[in-house]
C-alpha cells in the first residue's frame, strides 16, 4: 500500500474568522485539564484527501486525527463529539474548544470495555453500548476530565459475532439498540436476536422491547425529520458469491415489522439454507433501497442543516464501510438517498469516494458514521485512518 502522508497542517483553514465554513458554538464546553486529556491540535493523519471526489463546491478536511478506531459518533448539546470503538476498548470525547473547525482535545472517558461501539447523548448524559451492557455517564459535559459511569443494563446477549452496537434515542425518548444475528446465517431461537430493540432508560426495571424483526446486523439508523419514522441500514449475509444478496436500507414506520432474515434477503433472494422454513417473500417487508452486495452500510443520518444546498434537505447521508470478502472490493464511500415526500425513494447516488482505488484495489480509509454539526457541515468517522473528517460547502 502506498504510504505518502498528507499532514493536517496543510488541511486547516487559516485563522478563525467566522464564515459559512467555520463552525461556531453558542455555548462552548471548557477543556478542563485531566490525566485523560490529550492535545490533538497538531496531530497528523495518514490520508490522501486529494483523491476524494465530491460534488462541486464541497470540500473535505480532517477535523480530528489520532482517534484510534473511530467508529460511531454522537454530539452533546454544546458540541462535544463522542466516539465509540469496535476493535478498541475505549470511548473518547473530542472538543473543538476555540471553534476553528478542528478538534483540540481528546478525552478518554473509559477503557477496558467490550466493543464499546455505540454512543448516544440525552439530557446531559452519555450512553455507551458494549456487547451486553449499556453504560450511563451522568452530566458528561461537566465531567470530561473526571468521568465515571454506572451500568444501566447488562442483560443483552454476550455473543461477539455482530455483537457491537449502534445506539440512538428515538422521537419517543426510548433508546434503540440492535441485536445482530450471532452468525453469518442461522435461525436463532431467541426472539431478541436479529432485531432492533428499544428500552426506557428511566424505567425502574428495564426490559428490552423488540421493535423490528428479521434484521441481520444494523449498525446505523435515524428517524425522518418530518414523519419521525425509523430508517435503518442492514448488512447482508456472506458466502453467496460476489453479487448477492444486496445490503439494505429499510424503513420501519411501526413496531412489529419483519424484514426477512434469515429466510429472505434484499426482498427477493431466498436463502438456500433457511428459505424453506419461512413464509413467502411477500410476507416480509422489502428494502427501500438495495445498496449493493458486501458494501457494508453502517452509519446514516438525515440532513437537516442549512449549509448544504436546499436539494439536500432531508436527504440521507450513508457511510459504506466497504467489502471484506469480495473478489473485487466495493463500497468505501459515502452515498446519498433522496426521497420524494417522507417515504418514496427518488435517487441513490455516490456523494464522496476515493478511499478505494478501484484500479489497484488499494484502500486507505473506511467511512463508518456520519454526523451533522450545528453549522450544517458533516463529520465522517474513519476507523482505518483513525480520524474524523469534516465535509463543508462553500458557494
Amino acid at each position: 500500500m502506498i504510504k505518502p502522508k498528507l499532514w493536517l497542517a496543510s488541511l486547516l483553514i487559516a485563522g478563525v474568522a467566522v464564515s459559512c465554513d467555520s463552525p461556531q458554538k453558542s455555548t462552548r464546553v471548557t477543556a478542563d485539564e485531566g490525566d485523560n486529556r490529550v492535545t490533538i491540535t497538531d496531530a497528523e493523519a495518514e490520508v490522501y484527501l486529494d483523491k476524494i471526489k465530491l460534488p462541486e463546491n464541497f470540500k473535505i478536511e480532517v477535523w480530528a486525527a489520532d482517534v484510534p478506531n473511530a467508529r460511531s459518533l454522537a454530539k452533546s448539546d454544546n458540541g462535544v463529539i463522542f466516539v465509540g470503538n469496535r476493535q478498541g476498548d475505549k470511548v473518547f470525547a473530542l472538543l473543538d474548544e476555540d471553534g476553528d473547525g478542528k478538534a483540540d482535545y481528546r478525552y478518554t472517558l473509559a477503557e477496558d470495555l467490550n466493543m464499546p461501539n455505540g454512543v448516544a447523548f440525552k439530557n446531559g448524559d452519555l450512553y455507551v453500548a458494549e456487547v451486553s451492557r449499556v453504560l450511563r455517564f451522568r452530566d458528561i459535559e461537566n465531567t470530561l476530565a473526571n468521568p465515571s459511569f454506572e451500568v444501566l443494563f447488562d442483560q443483552y446477549p454476550t455473543d461477539k459475532h455482530h455483537g457491537w452496537k449502534f445506539i440512538a434515542f428515538g422521537p419517543d425518548d426510548k433508546l434503540y439498540i440492535p441485536v445482530g444475528a450471532p452468525c453469518n446465517i442461522c435461525n436463532p431461537e431467541k426472539e431478541i436476536y436479529a432485531s432492533i430493540t428499544r428500552i426506557d432508560v428511566n424505567a425502574e426495571n428495564i426490559e428490552p422491547e423488540v421493535f423490528a424483526h428479521g434484521v441481520r446486523n444494523s449498525v446505523g439508523f435515524d428517524w425522518h425529520p418530518e414523519s419521525e419514522e425509523l430508517w435503518f441500514t442492514d448488512n447482508g449475509r456472506d458466502m453467496m458469491g460476489d453479487d448477492i444478496p444486496d445490503c439494505e436500507l429499510n424503513h420501519a414506520p411501526q413496531k412489529g415489522m419483519h424484514f426477512g432474515y434469515p429466510f429472505w434477503h434484499a426482498g427477493d433472494v431466498k436463502d438456500p439454507e433457511f428459505g424453506s422454513e419461512g413464509k413467502g417473500k411477500e410476507d416480509y417487508t422489502k428494502p427501500k433501497v438495495n445498496l449493493g452486495a458486501h458494501v457494508a452500510p453502517l452509519g446514516m443520518r438525515f440532513y437537516t442543516g442549512d449549509m448544504f444546498p436546499s436539494e439536500f434537505n432531508n436527504t440521507i447521508f450513508l457511510a459504506k464501510h466497504g467489502s471484506w470478502n469480495r473478489s473485487k472490493k466495493v463500497g468505501y464511500n459515502v452515498t446519498t438517498v433522496s426521497l420524494n415526500g417522507t417515504d418514496q425513494i427518488d435517487s441513490h447516488e455516490v456523494f464522496a469516494e476515493g478511499w478505494l482505488d478501484d484500479a489497484t484495489q488499494e484502500v486507505w480509509g473506511r467511512p463508518v458514521d456520519v454526523l451533522q454539526l450545528e453549522d450544517g457541515s458533516l463529520l465522517v468517522s474513519d476507523d482505518m485512518a483513525n480520524c474524523i473528517y469534516r465535509i463543508s460547502y462553500q458557494n
